[in-house]
């Protein structure tokens, strides 16, 4: 393959997008990015921090600039926030610019794998996590579903298994 297409990973917090990701970039020899890794470094502050001075609107602002432009870029896997779907430009601008594949989790599996993670603003500040999840699912997966070329479910799965699958899917 002479130029390799990005591949985008979207899906609910606690899916496995940036540990599966850094698997599925290694395997296919690709870099990888996480987009709040990256709205991190170019903020020289925390996600948390962000959401705090800036509310999840400025945050929402941070990670449309960040994603317009990582999709811009050719051969990469991007390991997006669970959120980005709810901008019609993010989901114009990966699924025009690479393969997106949404990872799926049940409620069960995002609130035992969120559950002890500090690092989950909309999680943070609120009185029922399990709630909040099934909310933001309820919001959210239909515009998961809305981009998705490829949908892999992660419950029950390790993170090198579902990347193999990935793979094969996509027929690398």
């Amino acid at each position: 393959m002479a130029e390799k297409r990005n591949i985008f990973l979207i899906g609910p917090m606690g899916a496995g997008k940036s540990t599966i990701g850094r698997h599925l970039a290694s395997q296919l020899h690709m870099q990888f990015y996480d987009t709040d890794t990256e709205i991190e470094r170019r903020t020289g502050a925390d996600i948390s921090w962000v959401f705090d001075v800036e509310g999840e609107d400025g945050f929402r602002v941070r990670e449309e600039a960040v994603i317009d432009d990582m999709t811009q870029e050719q051969g990469l896997v991007l390991a997006t926030g669970g959120g980005c779907v709810k901008s019609k430009e993010n989901r114009n601008r990966l699924s025009a610019r690479g393969i997106v594949v949404y990872l799926e989790t049940s409620i069960d599996k995002q609130f035992a794998r969120t559950q002890r993670d500090k690092r989950r603003p909309l999680l943070q500040n609120c009185d029922d996590p399990r709630e909040k999840l099934e909310k933001l699912a309820q919001e959210r997966m239909p515009l998961y579903e809305e981009i998705a070329d490829y949908r892999v479910v992660t419950d029950d799965q390790s993170a090198k298994s579902v990347a193999n699958q990935i793979i094969e899917l996509l027929g690398f």
